[in-house]
């Protein structure tokens, strides 16, 4: 992986626990994620793979669980996971959020 691809994967499993922290219920699914990736507001490019590639890292790692389909992954946040999007954990391969306005 490039260091460009890795900065990338960084800051979209950061938005991705930070969309979650937002949501009811901490869930989402993944058109909805990747939509939110794309948007103005977040801006990094990202395919419905790619979506799915970092929820099964973040779920690997313990900060979501995945249930749905296959077809159609849904994602819920752990405690862990809305540690890490509010700030208050870290992890060398999630960015770290800066202060919220």
């Amino acid at each position: 992986m490039t260091d460009f691809q890795t900065f990338n994967s960084r800051h979209r499993r950061l938005a991705i626990l930070r969309f979650l922290e937002a949501s009811p219920g901490y869930t989402s699914n993944v058109s909805i994620l990747t939509d939110v990736l794309n948007s103005d507001d977040i801006g990094i490019q990202t395919s419905r793979d790619q979506t799915t590639t970092e929820l099964a890292w973040l779920a690997e790692n313990g900060f979501v669980t995945l249930g749905g389909r296959e077809d159609f992954r849904v994602a819920t946040a752990t405690g862990r996971g809305v540690e890490i999007a509010l700030g208050r954990a870290t992890h060398p391969e999630i960015k770290r959020p800066g202060p919220r306005a």
